[in-house]
């Protein structure tokens, strides 16, 4: 009788409770804002083998945060201008952002750029470089703890973000763009060759494909209408123009030509997409590798295909935020300890021949000593980790048609491909350098055709199908019943 009476009265305390109708159900809330993460002129530029240091900026760097809630489920996205970010840093960045939010660590994901022409301030390079300046009594080219600042930045980006949210509606488009270029060649000799330069006779034909996919985001006030913010993803290195001024690269302009057209209080984030074997270089024409106009015309490119195509703009009519990651273990490759006896004489002494003169650097392709400064790296990279990396992945449910997966380090084309045909979702957005730039993740058949991508990366064969498997498996756990 009293469990009778205890059901009862559970149930009557139940009815009491206010039910939530099919229109506050979906309500989505929706908060933004930016932290300025530019370091001081002088600093190492990342996305090379050699030294550069800064001597001006173009425009600033940015953590950009993004919150979306619908009831008590929220996460936040933050997209950084850099070439990557550690483990180490998004982790203590997401948790100070945690504990003053109260969203979940799972539920936050940092994602970089990939910008080439931003802080040197992680990995091998820099701790060659940093400790190599410091046996002379200090390092010109480091005067702050970036680390730290950036950790800050980043979790103050979310913070604020959170406590300015309004209510909104979401638009979600799928187009595409045709200017971006598979880097890898096969050639006459039956070789894979990395950027093999523009008009070589030699080149048979792309070794792998790229998405073209121009995917965007769009959030409006659910009053005016107005166009608030939104993320645009795009799978291309933002590695265009090089030289020595620090920039965001193509997504700046891809902000700058929005702004005019949404007006210029709207918020531009940028996700890159499956790109770790796809840049800019067409080599069926003969152009420079690098000019200050490309990263220009592609962000024009992108603003175009976004603003010509507006009016295609799908409504997201019924929201269900929601999200799931996991963990995945990927085993890294394991150096002989011979070769990590070579590296280190091999390595000092290809960068001890920069300073006499005799060193060759080579920005675009394999030729001269390439190759080797990048194995040799890569040695000495593992050489200080253990047998396995443990990597997230993140998927986050906008509606019934749209999800959106976070993944880590740079991933290959034919990677996101796979997860977009296997997902139950009809738009799936692929955001890779999430939480971790842990290398390059090429397919299996990349791995056994080798050149740069596969000597740079640190994982074994298979990784990046494992990664792969646990996207989908967790989409489809997300999608929800009809």
């Amino acid at each position: 009788m009293k469990c009778l009476i205890r059901v009862l009265v559970l149930g009557s305390l139940l009815l009491k409770l206010p039910l939530m109708s099919p229109a506050q159900k979906a309500i989505v809330k929706c908060g933004v804002a930016q932290a300025n993460i530019t370091p001081a002129v002088g600093c190492r530029l990342a996305g090379h083998f050699y030294e550069i240091v800064s001597t001006g900026i173009h425009d600033s760097l940015w953590a950009k945060a993004i919150v979306l809630q619908q009831g008590n489920e929220k996460y936040a996205f933050v997209f950084c201008d850099l070439i990557g970010i550690t483990t180490d840093i998004s982790s203590k960045a997401r948790a100070m952002a945690s504990e003053q939010t109260r969203i979940p660590v799972s539920h936050i994901v940092v994602a970089a750029t990939h910008s080439h022409t931003g802080p040197l301030f992680y990995g091998f390079q820099r701790d060659y470089f940093h400790n190599k300046a410091l046996q002379k009594g200090e390092d010109p080219h480091e005067k702050t703890d970036y680390p730290i600042f950036l950790e800050e930045q980043i979790a103050s980006a979310v913070v604020t973000a959170n406590a300015q949210m309004t209510t909104v509606n979401m638009q979600v488009l799928v187009d595409h763009q045709n200017f971006s270029h598979n880097r890898r060649y096969y050639m006459k000799d039956g070789t894979v060759m990395f950027n093999p330069g523009p008009l070589n006779p030699n080149i048979v034909s792309p070794a792998g494909p790229v998405d073209p996919d121009v995917e965007m985001l769009l959030i409006r006030d659910a009053k005016s209408k107005k166009a608030l913010s939104g993320l645009t993803v795009f799978g291309m290195h933002a590695d265009c123009v090089g030289g020595t001024d620090i920039g965001a690269d193509y997504p700046y302009y891809l902000e700058q030509s929005l702004k005019k057209y949404f007006g210029k209080n709207y918020f531009s984030a940028f996700g890159l997409g499956p790109c770790g074997d796809v840049n800019h270089i067409d080599v069926t024409k003969d152009l420079p590798i690098y000019d200050s106009a490309y990263p220009k015309q592609f962000g024009k490119a992108l603003a175009s295909t976004v603003i010509d195509n507006s009016a295609k703009m799908k409504a997201v009519k019924m929201p269900a935020l929601a999200m799931l990651s996991q963990k995945v273990s990927l085993p890294l490759q394991v150096p002989l300890q011979e070769q990590i006896d070579s590296a280190k004489i091999i390595i000092n002494g290809l960068y001890e021949a920069k300073e006499t003169g005799e060193y060759i650097k080579h920005a675009g392709g394999e030729a001269g000593d390439f190759l080797k400064r990048v194995e040799m790296s890569k040695y000495l990279n593992l050489s200080k980790r253990k047998a396995t990396i443990e990597e997230e992945v993140q998927v986050f449910r906008i509606d019934n048609e749209t999800a959106i997966v976070g993944l880590p380090g740079e991933i290959f084309a034919a990677l996101g491909l796979s997860i977009k045909k296997a997902s139950p979702f009809k738009n799936t957005i692929v955001i890779t350098v999430c939480n971790n730039r842990t290398s390059y993740i090429p397919t299996r058949k990349a791995f056994a055709e080798g050149s740069y991508e596969v000597t740079n990366s640190i994982v074994m064969p298979g990784s990046g199908e494992m990664l792969v498997d646990t996207a989908v498996e967790l989409l489809n756990k997300l999608k929800p019943a009809l």
